[in-house]
C-alpha cells in the first residue's frame, strides 16, 4: 500500500492498544508500521536494483523482528535511557506485521516467506491508494483530535481516540473479507468464459481505485492474453474484452528472447512478473537489431505499460544495452 496509509494504520494501531505499552510506543508503531519500506533507498542504485530489492527480504515474516527493531533502535537514541526497550520492541513488532499483511492486499504482492520460499504472494483484493481505507484511517486520526479541540474548548475531558482506532480496524477486516468474496466472484467469472475460441489458462482480477464491485480482468490463453472491464452489477461479455496476440514462434525473436533474459534487467523483470507480454520490433541502427520488450499486464497494457524491461539485441544475438523503467 501507499506510505500515507501506513502511516495512518500505524497511528490506528498505537491508538488501539499499541501505544499504551510503554511511553515512547505512540511514536514508535507509526514508524514501525512504514518500516518495511525502508528497501526504498536501492532505488538510489538504479531501478533494477530498487525492483531487486522492493517488497522482498524487508517484507519477509522471517525478517520482521530485525525490522521492528529499527525505530525502535532509532526511538532509543532520543529517548536514551528513558527508553523502556522490550515493551516499545513488543509494540512495534506488530505494526510491522500488519504492514506486510496491507501489502500483500495488493496486485504488486510480497515475498512473505522467504528465505524458504520465493513465491509472490499477492491477493489482488485492494489498489495500490484505497479511498475507502484513506476515508476510514483518517476519520479514526482526525475525529478524536477535532473532537477533542472542542472538548478544550469547551473545559470536558477529551478521550483517547482508542473507540474510533478499534472501529477503524474492525471496519478494515469486514472491508477485506467483503473485497475477498468479490474479488472471488470476478475470477469466477472470467473462468466461465470463452475467449475468441479459447479457453482460460488462467486469470486475474484486478481491483480499481474506489469501487468494489468493479475488476480489471486479466485472461492469458494459448495465444493470446485478454484484458477487460469486469463491473459484478452487469452481466460480462466476454467479446468486449481488448485481445493482445502473444508473439510467434520466429526463429529470430525467440533468439533475440534468449538473449534478453540473460540480462540484469530481464532476469530481475521476470523474477517479479505474473504476465509478462514480449514485444519485438526491429531498429535501424545497428542493422538487423531488434528491440525486445516485455512489459507487465497488472500495470498497464500497450500503449500505457507502466513496468517494461526493454533490451536492444544485434543481429548476431548479442545485448547490446538493457534496461528497466516503471
Amino acid at each position: 500500500m501507499d506510505p500515507l496509509t501506513h502511516f495512518l494504520s500505524g497511528v490506528v494501531l498505537s491508538r488501539a492498544g499499541l501505544g499504551p505499552l510503554s511511553p515512547q510506543a505512540r511514536w514508535v508503531v507509526p514508524l514501525a508500521a512504514m518500516a518495511p519500506d525502508v528497501d526504498v533507498v536501492a532505488n538510489f542504485w538504479g531501478n533494477e536494483t530498487y525492483l531487486a530489492w522492493h517488497r522482498q527480504w524487508t517484507h519477509s515474516l522471517v525478517a520482521a523482528p530485525l525490522v521492528a527493531a529499527l525505530p525502535v533502535a532509532l526511538a532509543g537514541l532520543v529517548f536514551r535511557r528513558r527508553m523502556l526497550w522490550k515493551r516499545t520492541y513488543l509494540a512495534a513488532l506488530p505494526a510491522v506485521v500488519f504492514h506486510d499483511a496491507l501489502d500483500v492486499m495488493n496486485a504488486y504482492g510480497v515475498r512473505l516467506f522467504l528465505p524458504f520460499s520465493d513465491v509472490w504472494v499477492s491477493w489482488d483484493l485492494f489498489f495500490i491508494v484505497d479511498l475507502w481505507i484513506w476515508a476510514i484511517l483518517l476519520a479514526a486520526v482526525l475525529g478524536p483530535m477535532l473532537s477533542g479541540l472542542v472538548s478544550r474548548e469547551i473545559g470536558a475531558r477529551g478521550g483517547t481516540g482508542r473507540g474510533a482506532a478499534i472501529a477503524a480496524l474492525l471496519f478494515l477486516a469486514v472491508y477485506g473479507a467483503g473485497r475477498w468474496l468479490l474479488h472471488e466472484r470476478a475470477v469466477q467469472v472470467l473462468e466461465a468464459r470463452i475467449y475468441q475460441g479459447e479457453v482460460p489458462r488462467r486469470v486475474a482480477a484486478l481491483p480499481y481505485p474506489g469501487n468494489p464491485w468493479r475488476w480489471r480482468g486479466l485472461v492469458e490463453t494459448g495465444s493470446f492474453y485478454a484484458t477487460a472491464q469486469v463491473d459484478l452489477r452487469e452481466e460480462f461479455d466476454p467479446t468486449e474484452a481488448r485481445i493482445l496476440h502473444k508473439a510467434g514462434n520466429d526463429p529470430e525473436h525467440s533468439r533475440a528472447e534468449q538473449a534478453a533474459r540473460s540480462s540484469q534487467a530481464f532476469r530481475v523483470f521476470l523474477d517479479f512478473s505474473r504476465y509478462p507480454l514480449w514485444r519485438f520490433v526491429p531498429v535501424d541502427q545497428p542493422e538487423g537489431a531488434i528491440r525486445v520488450e516485455a512489459m507487465d499486464l497488472r500495470f498497464g497494457e500497450p500503449p500505457e505499460a507502466r513496468f517494461i524491461a526493454t533490451a536492444i539485441v544485434s543481429a548476431e544475438g548479442r545485448v547490446l544495452r538493457s534496461w528497466f523503467r516503471f
